[in-house]
C-alpha cells in the first residue's frame, strides 16, 4: 500500500490565517521562505506559470511564482523553481516586466545573480535600464558581463523623460552617464613602424609584441586632463591570495560620492571608491559581505539603513569591519559637529539631510565585533575641497572631531583641525585614498604602518596643490602596534 500523500489543510488553514484571501498556498509558502512546502506544493502539481498576489498592502504585486520569490529575495526557492520547470525569462502579468527586471528594478542583488547563473535573458525587460535607474553599479557591471546591451538600455532610459518631473529628469540623465562610463573602449589601431632600409617590411615577433604591448597600456590608461600625465600605478591590488587575511564573517562599507544632487562635485571620489573595493576584495572581502553605495544609491536614508540595520544585523563577535567614505563634510554652523554629506544632503539642513558624524561612531562602535577601521577621506571644516559649508557662514575647526574611545575602532581621516582634503590631477585620485591604498601595495599591513607611510606623503603633496593637509589617526600609532591587521 502506498504511504498517503501529505494534506494540503495545513496550508490551507495558513492561507486563511494570514488572510491572504487572493493569495494561493504556493505563493504564501514563497512569501513565508518555507521551501519544504514549496516543494511538496510543486511536486503535487502547482502551476508555476499562476497569476497571484505576492506582497502586502501597498506592496502588493500580481505575479508568477518565481517573480515571488524574487521579490522576497528567496534564492534558494528561486534555485527550486527553475529547477522544476520556472522560466528565469518569462514575462509578468503585465507583460514587461520579468524576474530578473524586477530584481534590478528593486536592487534584489543576490536573486539578481542566482537568475543570471541560471539562464535569464539579460535583455528581457528592462533590467540593465532599472540598475542604472537607480544607480546599482555592481549590478549593471555584473549584467553587461553577461551580455546586456548598453545602448538599448540608453534608448529605454530616454524614454523615461517627463517635462513635468525634472528630479526624475536628473536620474535619468546620470543613469545614462553611468551606462556610457561601462562602454567599452575603443580599439587602438595599431600602426606598425616604417620599414627600414635595412630590413624592408621586416617586423619580428618582439617588434610585434612590443607595438601590441604598448597599445594596450595606451588603451587602458586613464584619460587625462590637458597637459596633465595621470599616474595609474595603484590601479589594480597587486598581491597573491596567500597575503588575504580577511574571511566569511568580516563586513565592508564602501561609500564614494561624487555627483551630488545640489551640491559641487566631489572630484574623484566615485573612482576612488571604486577602486577600494576593489582592494578590499583582494584583501578577501566576500562580495555578499560588502556593501557599496556611490551618488544616487548614497541617499540619507540608504546610509543609515546600510550602518544601522544591515551592518547590526550581519555582524558576528569575531567579526572584522571596514568603513570607507569618500565625499563631502560639512560643520554644522551652530554647534561645529561634524557631518557626512549624503548625496541629497544640505548643508543649510544638516540636522535633517547630514548623517552625524559621531552618530556613525556611536552605532559601530555599539556593534560586538572584533575589530572596525574606519576610513574618512572628508573633511569638515567648511574650507572647501571635501567639504562644504551653510550660505554665509564661515569655515569653522570641528571641535567634534576627535574619534571615540572604543577599544576596538580605529578612525584614519584625511585632515586635521581646519585643513582641506584635496585630490590630485596627475594622481587622477584624493591624495589620502592614494596614498592608503599605495601603502597597501607597498606592503604595508597594519593600521599604524599605513599612517606612517602615506603622512609624510600626503603633506608633500598637499604642499605642492598649495594646500596643507595632514591625516591623523586615533588612537594614536603607538597604541595601534600589532593591532588592526589588514593584510600579510
Amino acid at each position: 500500500m502506498a504511504p498517503p500523500r501529505p494534506l494540503l489543510f495545513p496550508i490551507v488553514l495558513m492561507v486563511f490565517l494570514a488572510g491572504c484571501v487572493a493569495k494561493s498556498p504556493l505563493t504564501v509558502a514563497i512569501e513565508q521562505g518555507n521551501v519544504a512546502v514549496v516543494k511538496t506544493l510543486v511536486d503535487q502539481g502547482a502551476n508555476l506559470r499562476e497569476l497571484a498576489d505576492c506582497g502586502s498592502g501597498m506592496s502588493t504585486i500580481r505575479t508568477t511564482p518565481l517573480e515571488c520569490a524574487v521579490w522576497f529575495d528567496r534564492t534558494e526557492i528561486i534555485h527550486l523553481l527553475i529547477d522544476k520547470g520556472a522560466d528565469p525569462s518569462e514575462q509578468d502579468y503585465y507583460g514587461g516586466s520579468t524576474p530578473l527586471s524586477t530584481a534590478a528594478a528593486y536592487g534584489i542583488n543576490r536573486s539578481a545573480k542566482v537568475l543570471l547563473e541560471r539562464g535569464a535573458n539579460p535583455n528581457a525587460g528592462k533590467p540593465l535600464s532599472n540598475a542604472a535607474y537607480h544607480g546599482n553599479i555592481e549590478l549593471m557591471k555584473l549584467l553587461v558581463a553577461k551580455g546586456a546591451d548598453i545602448d538599448t538600455a540608453i534608448e529605454e532610459l530616454k524614454t523615461r523623460y517627463d517635462s513635468w518631473l525634472p528630479e526624475r529628469n536628473k536620474k535619468i540623465d546620470s543613469a545614462i552617464r553611468l551606462l556610457d562610463k561601462l562602454k567599452p573602449k575603443p580599439v587602438v589601431a595599431i600602426q606598425a613602424p616604417a620599414p627600414s632600409a635595412a630590413s624592408p617590411q621586416n617586423i619580428t615577433k618582439e617588434d610585434i609584441a612590443t607595438i601590441v604591448q604598448e597599445a594596450v597600456e595606451k588603451a587602458g590608461r586613464k584619460e587625462a586632463r590637458p597637459g596633465v600625465a595621470v599616474s595609474s600605478e595603484i590601479d589594480r591590488p597587486q598581491w597573491t591570495p596567500a597575503e588575504r587575511i580577511m574571511g566569511d564573517k568580516d563586513l565592508a562599507i564602501v561609500i564614494g560620492i561624487e555627483g551630488y544632487q545640489s551640491l559641487p562635485k566631489s572630484d574623484y571620489s566615485y573612482d576612488d571608491a571604486m577602486l577600494v573595493k576593489d582592494y578590499l576584495k583582494a584583501l578577501g572581502f566576500k562580495e555578499r559581505n560588502t556593501e557599496f553605495l556611490t551618488d544616487e544609491r548614497a541617499t540619507k536614508s540608504s546610509i543609515e539603513k546600510t550602518v544601522e540595520v544591515w551592518l547590526r544585523n550581519k555582524t558576528q563577535r569575531d567579526s572584522r569591519i571596514v568603513i570607507y567614505y569618500s565625499g563631502h563634510g560639512s560643520p554644522d554652523p551652530v554647534t561645529g559637529e561634524a557631518y557626512i554629506v549624503p548625496y541629497d544632503g544640505d548643508p543649510n539642513y544638516l540636522s535633517v539631510t547630514g548623517y552625524p558624524l559621531k552618530r556613525l561612531y556611536e552605532k559601530v562602535g555599539a556593534l560586538p565585533v572584533k575589530e572596525t577601521v574606519i576610513v574618512l577621506d572628508a573633511c569638515f571644516s567648511g574650507a572647501g575641497g571635501r567639504s562644504v559649508l551653510a550660505k554665509g557662514t564661515r569655515p569653522l575647526v570641528i571641535s567634534t572631531m576627535e574619534a571615540p574611545r572604543y577599544g576596538n575602532m580605529v578612525v584614519l581621516t584625511a585632515t586635521q583641525g581646519a585643513q582641506i582634503s584635496t585630490s590630485s590631477p596627475e594622481k587622477g585620485h584624493g591624495i589620502f585614498t592614494y596614498y592608503f591604498l599605495k601603502a597597501l601595495q607597498e606592503g604595508k599591513k597594519s593600521i599604524a604602518d599605513i599612517y606612517e607611510y602615506m603622512k609624510p606623503r600626503v603633506e608633500d603633496d598637499a604642499k605642492t596643490l598649495n594646500v596643507q593637509q595632514s591625516p591623523s589617526v586615533s588612537p594614536d600609532v603607538k597604541t595601534l602596534r600589532g593591532r588592526f591587521i589588514l593584510r600579510n
